[in-house]
């Protein structure tokens, strides 16, 4: 039965908090979604080609932070080639949900020590080594991909005056709160 605020109430007692949210259903439903995967896929990559594009073409070279964020972005490019081809198991498609909201969790902060040291809020945080042990070497194995070029500066504008920064931190913000919610949705379904 539909009332006025859009919120139905559920046919099944006894399963999540007994009304039915269209869109929490619609959340549950993105661990097993092999679209989210796909889509996270073509973000992580479309991400990873405009930092490249800037890097090669454009000449900004990117500093600690900047690489940070590849990192995290290759990450995310592993979790969801993973959960393209994983979706449809779903205790894996909810454990790769949760690793992907941890790295929107930590690209969020990222982003902001980032924007922060861009305005100069934050000051001391770039140095020139990537703060990766030994044995995950990334600026070694990959360096045309995760080499430092400078300490942290400024990021340059991508349209409108928006520098770089503020897009991520845009992003990673709405990300983390679209995986929170999924995530929320799954626990409240069960």
């Amino acid at each position: 039965m539909a009332c006025r605020t859009g919120i139905e109430r559920e046919r099944h007692p006894g399963r999540g908090f007994g009304y039915n949210f269209p869109m929490l259903n619609r959340l549950a439903r993105l661990p097993a979604s092999r679209l989210w995967w796909l889509a996270l896929i073509v973000l992580c990559l479309l991400l990873e080609g405009v930092a490249l594009y800037y890097q090669y073409v454009l000449d900004y070279l990117p500093c600690v932070l900047c690489i940070h964020v590849r990192m995290l972005l290759f990450a995310l490019l592993l979790v969801s080639v993973a959960g393209f081809f994983l979706a449809g198991i779903p205790a894996i498609g909810i454990l790769l949900m949760a690793l992907t909201t941890g790295i929107w969790a930590w690209m969020t902060e990222r982003s902001y020590q980032l924007l922060g040291t861009e305005r100069g809020w934050i000051m001391g945080e770039c140095q020139m080594q990537s703060g990766l042990p030994d044995w995950l070497a990334l600026e070694q194995w990959i360096p045309w991909l995760f080499k430092i070029h400078e300490p942290c500066g400024y990021t340059p504008f991508l349209v409108f005056r928006i520098s770089m920064a503020e897009v991520l931190i845009v992003l990673s913000v709405v990300m983390l709160v679209v995986c929170l919610l999924s995530l929320v949705a799954v626990a409240s379904r069960r």
